[in-house]
């Protein structure tokens, strides 16, 4: 799995660099970003890889409806709650070293997934690839910062990377009903084994050496209680699909992770170094990003989901038609994403991000209202809102991964890329559960729809309250 598309053709920003033929700087890097997205790209496949291919699971292990709400989420799970520490280990001992290192676990546990003899290796395995993940992400946008020093031209690749978790969520899902039907869900481990060495080869050659920060401590306390609260949590989440609220199933993880964030909070404040800076997420602007990214992380997902289970189990269609349902989705998201990056340009990315929820939520609204009809016809009931949504997702992604990382700087690459690509796992796992508990699937479709068009209304309000400074955003671009 490649990246074709490249923030820009052209790199203007030379400033930094004092060798000489501009056109051999301009192939290189654009050779980084391509090894780069491929990466995250494979990261949130990796995701969404066992999505169809889970009934045939069940049915493989003999497995009950919790055990596969728990193997759907165990990846999640150990990803959204490492994110941060992530984070902290790549801008402490640079990107590419943690980069590395992060290659090597995932890689360990995707080629031992395939031969797993029971459910308790697979989970194992999907938790080790989630632990991988979770050091893979931010080093890899740590990376990115090096790879394109310049304000201007890191802007316009941030805006390109924002679309790239959604097309990876997309891939796994078209990709792993294909692998299923002509093969095994077992060969749907073959695509992120073959991405992260390949990745392990080339990376000594393409990307930079970035220096680590090693004045800055690690805050132990705070990795420790911030991965447990999330984790927790979030497990606690997961199981109301499963379990009534009111089970210790749900109670007991739920509260304690409540009680370890809090402490976590209170902890961060009193560091000396955090992990987690508070002010870093009391910022209007980019706490509302990581409101878009998360809403619009889980719109994506609920609607595979949802609309696999139904195709499979309400119509009774094949994995293998299933994924070809999706074929439309994901060329409405290759459109939206190659346009995203000009259209920042031109009207800025809280324009571009508001734009995109409000169309993502008009996609949900209209898959809730005639999607899970299953007598309805594809055409007129299922096609408007996966056209939709992916083009309003793709744009609010890219919109929304550009106002994450504006004004950050260097030694907190890291810590922006943990909090992006945790916003981006705890949409899928936590906003899903708790939107999975207004009802039946329209209604949480619905109810989705509308809190994607609120958010959109947020972020166009603090556009107009705040002035605009585009110094380091894409040419043209306002905040």
């Amino acid at each position: 799995m490649t990246v074709t598309a490249t923030p820009y053709d052209s790199d203007t920003d030379t400033n930094t660099d004092t060798a000489p033929d501009p056109t051999t700087i301009t192939t290189h890097r654009r050779r980084a970003f391509a090894l780069l997205g491929s990466v995250q790209i494979t990261l949130i496949f990796t995701l969404a890889a066992i999505a169809v291919p889970l009934p045939e699971i069940g049915r493989a292990f003999g497995l009950e409806r919790a055990d596969l709400i728990l193997l759907s989420a165990a990846y999640g799970l150990t990803f959204a709650g490492l994110l941060l520490f992530g984070g902290r280990l790549a801008d402490r001992h640079g990107g590419r070293r943690a980069l590395t290192a992060g290659l090597l676990l995932f890689a360990a546990a995707s080629a031992a997934a395939p031969f797993a003899p029971g459910i308790g290796t697979l989970l194992a395995a999907r938790f080790a690839q989630g632990a991988g993940a979770a050091l893979i992400a931010p080093a890899a946008m740590t990376v990115l910062r090096a790879v394109f020093p310049a304000p201007t031209a890191y802007g316009k690749a941030m805006a390109t990377w924002g679309g790239l978790s959604v097309l990876g969520a997309t891939a796994g899902n078209l990709l792993s009903g294909v692998i299923a039907e002509l093969l095994s869900w077992r060969w749907s481990f073959a695509v992120p084994l073959a991405v992260a060495v390949s990745a392990l080869v080339l990376a000594p050659r393409l990307l930079p050496d970035t220096p680590p920060s090693r004045g800055r401590a690690l805050d132990l306390p705070g990795a420790l209680l911030a991965t447990a609260g999330i984790t927790l949590a979030s497990y606690g989440l997961v199981a109301t699909d499963a379990l009534p609220w009111s089970s210790a199933g749900v109670l007991v993880p739920l509260l304690i992770g409540a009680v370890l964030l809090i402490a976590f909070w209170y902890a961060e404040r009193r560091a000396g170094d955090p992990l987690l800076p508070p002010r870093f997420l009391l910022d209007r602007r980019r706490a509302l990003a990581l409101a878009a990214i998360a809403f619009s992380a889980c719109a994506t997902a609920m609607t595979f989901v949802t609309l696999s289970l139904h195709l499979q189990t309400d119509r009774e269609w094949s994995p293998l038609r299933t994924s070809a349902a999706f074929v439309p989705f994901a060329i409405a998201l290759l459109a939206s994403g190659r346009a995203a990056g000009p259209l920042i340009a031109r009207f800025g990315p809280h324009v571009v991000t508001a734009a995109g929820l409000a169309t993502a939520g008009a996609g949900l609204v209209l898959l809730a209202l005639t999607g899970l009809d299953p007598h309805a016809a594809y055409a007129s009931a299922l096609l408007p809102g996966l056209v939709l949504l992916p083009a309003g997702a793709a744009a609010s992604f890219a919109g929304a991964a550009v106002l994450t990382t504006h004004g950050v700087p260097h030694e907190r690459t890291g810590l922006a890329g943990g909090v992006l690509n945790t916003a981006m796992e705890l949409g899928p796992t936590v906003v899903f559960a708790i939107v999975l508990t207004f009802g039946s699937d329209a209604v949480s479709l619905a109810a989705t729809g509308a809190a994607l068009a609120l958010v959109a209304a947020l972020n166009l309000r603090v556009q107009r309250s705040r002035p605009s400074r585009p110094s380091s955003l894409p040419q043209g671009a306002t905040q």
